[in-house]
């Protein structure tokens, strides 16, 4: 099938999208307006002429798998130079989560999540490695967070940080069968025997450390492992916290940080909320959301890149509003995150003879 002959190159439809991400564009009319507006500027980067009607049509119907490989291949580069976690491990660390992206079910009836609403979810897997996504999909909100989270593939020897949506303990005996660790908190209605109590240290807030196995029916013909469980409060805010993970070597309480490190994935979804446009969308079927989320998830990767790379001490939000203010300059990018050099400055004030 022959490409209309206003069809958008990858790069043209890259840079537009991108371009909507770093200035907070709302609209393709927006888009094509700001673009256009800097064509003396915009000419360096290999653009072609963006028109509106053209975007859409790109957004709509050229696959999004392109923006999932662009995705892949920036998380490698970026791997190159990434600050590691905080835990003395060498182990790769992640964490799973999802999040809801609520859209309106008049404009997305193929996104029903209920009967008042319409959502896309989107998973995430964290690397703990500069805290940059690592996995990535987009699916239908109902869809879940577990279907998604067998679909990815964990490096033998990393260790799984998720919560109790995750809990599917055949799954979890799947990872342990590849050499993967997981660390979560145990289901409440979950049956099971201890095999082993620990002594535990209980000024650093672990009230149990036990082997146990689960009892249940299911459980006995799926052939589960025996797991570890840890009780532990945390001295801060009262709460307490009941852990199963399949490493035994680790003390209980490097396995509550572990856990606690969880809330990363959290935040990460905040400050993408927050500084990218994945809240509203400009094409209303499947594909156009996922471009528009992986094409933004691909500026996040590059944002990172340049801070690894060039050691950059300002915030990534600190860094998108600095390009905000000089997307069309052709100027170097890392001297523009560097503070200019102090300058002594004469004084105005006339010198009494």
């Amino acid at each position: 099938m022959t490409a209309p002959s206003d069809a958008l190159s990858r790069w043209t439809q890259f840079i537009a999208m991108a371009t909507a991400q770093l200035t907070g564009r709302s609209s393709l009319r927006d888009i094509e307006s700001t673009i256009a507006s800097q064509k003396h500027l915009s000419y360096h980067v290999g653009s072609g002429s963006i028109k509106r009607t053209t975007l859409g049509r790109a957004n709509q119907n050229l696959s999004a798998k392109f923006f999932e490989d662009l995705f892949g291949k920036l998380y490698a580069r970026c791997q190159n130079g990434s600050p590691t976690h905080k835990f003395r491990f060498k182990r790769k660390l992640f964490s799973l989560d999802a999040s809801l992206l609520d859209v309106s079910l008049k404009v997305f009836p193929q996104a029903e999540y209920n009967k008042m609403k319409g959502a896309y979810k989107l998973h995430i897997g964290l690397d703990h490695d500069g805290l940059i996504p690592a996995f990535a999909a987009v699916t239908p909100g109902k869809t879940g967070d577990q279907t998604q989270a067998k679909l990815m593939s964990f490096p033998k020897g990393s260790v799984v940080v998720f919560d109790k949506g995750y809990s599917g303990y055949s799954w979890h005996n799947h990872l342990t069968s590849k050499g993967v660790f997981w660390v979560t908190r145990i289901r409440g209605n979950a049956k099971f025997r201890v095999l082993e109590r620990r002594v535990v240290n209980k000024s650093q807030g672990v009230t149990s450390d036990q082997t146990i196995e689960y009892t249940s029916d299911r459980s006995s013909k799926n052939n589960l492992r025996p797991v570890r469980r840890i009780g532990f409060r945390d001295a801060k805010t009262g709460k307490y916290y009941v852990f199963i993970t399949n490493h035994f070597e680790w003390s209980a309480k490097t396995i509550a940080e572990i856990y606690k490190q969880r809330w990363q994935v959290e935040l990460f979804f905040k400050w993408i909320k927050q500084n990218l446009k994945i809240k509203a969308f400009l094409g209303n079927t499947n594909n156009a959301v996922m471009t528009q989320v992986m094409v933004a998830l691909c500026v996040y990767l590059i944002l990172a890149y340049l801070k690894f790379q060039a050691q950059i001490g300002q915030s990534l939000q600190q860094m998108s509003r600095l390009i905000h203010q000089n997307l069309f300059a052709k100027r170097d990018l890392i001297q523009l995150f560097k503070p200019p050099p102090d300058r002594e400055m004469a004084s105005p004030q006339m010198e009494l003879l």
